[in-house]
């Protein structure tokens, strides 16, 4: 079973993921009510941008194949490969 700090971070990149402001203040907000760092609720940050991108990316990459387009290039991997 998950304790809470882990559960607010884990919280926390998927605000990010799913582009959500408010869901971000919040989970941050009870994540620092946690007594979690500022240095790993950015680190959850950053994961849950490294998601987003690659899931970005991989719907670019279905988009233009639905219309017979170019290719997006892409940047690096993407974690979700």
């Amino acid at each position: 079973m998950l304790d809470e700090k882990t559960k607010a971070l884990i919280a926390v990149g998927a605000s990010i993921t799913a582009n959500c402001q408010s869901c971000l203040d919040t989970r941050a907000g009870k994540a620092r009510e946690l007594g979690i760092a500022d240095a790993d609720i950015l680190t959850a940050i950053e994961v849950g941008k490294m998601v987003r991108k690659g899931a970005a990316g991989k719907m670019d990459q279905h988009v233009a194949s639905q219309v017979d387009a170019p290719q997006p290039a892409t940047a690096g991997g993407s974690c979700c490969s």
